[in-house]
């Protein structure tokens, strides 16, 4: 939509609030949405908004006053030609001199001659009115003029009672022809003063940009750039520390969780070891299976939830390539005698982190493979974003329990398999894995009649 048919559907009705916003929202959207951009728009439309001020009414107003007194100076001249050649007509030689040194003017008598059919005027001409105006005043008498083109000369016929006064005249004589210089000056300078402002600005904005890639390498787990340090306006440099702090902080205690945990996870697994030490040396106890089925509970959980608080973020970023895991988890659903079939879209390489987006994976597969019959995967690499989709046949989860099954230790036992073990960390963990790439693991409905698991991340 151009900017006349918004303007015209905005006046071509009452104009209301609803309009307005809906005027701002779309003349929002026609401008940049890039800082440098609008930065620079904020120092260049002003400057325009002058300039055209003083073009069009300083400008204007000062050009055609000037072509105006110009104008009246020839036409006097004119005017005083043509008083001496009816005051003395047998002095017509010595009349057309004089015009010529004393007033500049080149001019010559033809007898019996007609005025030329009169041409169209110029849309736009200040010589050509301002002139015309001048002759019709002064001289009224039948002229003709033609002010058109480039050449430095006019050319303006004047009917006298059986001749026309022909003339020449210099266009500088009538026409306030040096203005073009200031605005070339103007102009000019106004250059300038955008690219010396440009390149500043770039200066400005290159630190905001680095603390933006920064921020999102950190969203996506990735580590901070090398060439990343605080630098430009003290604003920035604040900004620039205030996230190098943040960032500091935030990997100080995911240190401190995963600690702490270890520490946990070896008292645990010590009394753990314990029970089953005391249980060996009880026998085989039909009484103690029950005992046996608890330790080797809190074993499995335990193991579950310290892989999902370590979330692999020690890990490093490599290449993975899905082709060749797709196919290795497809062999592992023929192993159990399930159907997985996948399609890649795009660069089979990615950039992640190996073994936590493996796990990932593996635990949205593992999932199908144990409430269904039949998983397929549709992966799409594309420049900026890998979407991958696990649609399979199973029974599904309602709509209002998709994001409980994310929370650690959730079971929904009622919409799946009663056999089925496990410690209810594996969407949570895969979650907490996709977040640590920027992205996000989401369920929805699946075209097989089952459930549909995406997994987006930035790459």
């Amino acid at each position: 939509m151009t900017f006349g048919e918004a303007l015209g559907r905005l006046f071509s009705r009452r104009i209301s609030w609803l309009d307005l916003r809906w005027f701002s929202r779309w003349l929002r959207r026609q401008f940049p949405s890039g800082l440098f951009a609008r930065a620079l728009l904020i120092i260049i439309l002003p400057m325009l908004i002058l300039q055209t001020v003083l073009l069009f009414v300083f400008m204007e107003r000062h050009w055609q006053m000037v072509t105006q007194r110009l104008s009246a100076a020839v036409t006097r001249d004119i005017g005083a030609v043509i008083e001496l050649l009816d005051s003395y007509p047998d002095n017509t030689e010595a009349t057309l001199l004089l015009a010529r040194q004393k007033f500049g003017l080149i001019a010559s008598l033809e007898k019996g001659g007609e005025l030329p059919a009169i041409r169209p005027k110029p849309f736009f001409s200040i010589l050509d009115q301002s002139l015309s105006d001048e002759l019709r005043t002064q001289i009224k008498r039948p002229f003709w003029i033609d002010t058109v083109g480039d050449s430095p000369l006019i050319e303006i016929r004047i009917q006298l009672d059986e001749r026309i006064l022909r003339i020449f005249a210099r266009r500088n004589q009538a026409y306030a022809s040096n203005t073009h210089i200031f605005l070339l000056w103007m102009f000019g300078t106004s250059l300038v003063l955008i690219v010396i402002s440009a390149l500043f600005l770039r200066g400005q904005i290159r630190p905001i940009l680095a603390l933006a890639t920064a921020a999102e390498h950190f969203g996506k787990g990735q580590p901070m750039p090398e060439q990343f340090s605080p630098r430009g306006a003290d604003e920035i440099r604040r900004a620039g520390m205030a996230f190098i702090l943040m960032r500091e902080r935030i990997e100080r205690q995911m240190e401190q969780r995963t600690a702490m945990l270890s520490g946990v996870s070896h008292d645990l697994r010590t009394i753990l070891t314990r029970f089953k030490l005391q249980l060996a040396i009880a026998g085989d106890n039909p009484d103690l299976e029950p005992l046996h089925e608890d330790v080797e509970a809190m074993q499995s959980m335990l193991e579950g939830y310290l892989a999902f608080a370590k979330g692999e973020a020690e890990e490093e970023f490599g290449t993975l390539n899905l082709r060749e895991m797709l196919e290795r988890i497809r062999e592992d659903f023929e192993l159990h005698g399930k159907t997985l079939n996948f399609t890649l879209e795009g660069e089979e390489e990615v950039r992640v982190r190996p073994q936590a987006f493996w796990r990932l994976v593996g635990n949205l597969a593992t999932n199908g493979r144990r409430y269904a019959h039949t998983v397929v995967v549709e992966a799409r690499h594309s420049p900026k974003w890998l979407v991958m989709n696990f649609n399979d046949d199973g029974p599904g989860i309602a709509p209002e329990s998709r994001e409980d099954v994310f929370k650690p230790f959730f079971r929904l036992d009622e919409a799946r398999n009663q056999d089925a073990s496990g410690t209810g960390l594996g969407l949570a963990i895969a979650r907490d894995i996709a977040r640590s790439h920027g992205g996000n693991v989401t369920l929805g409905d699946s075209p097989l009649g089952g459930l549909k698991a995406t997994i987006r991340i930035p790459v």
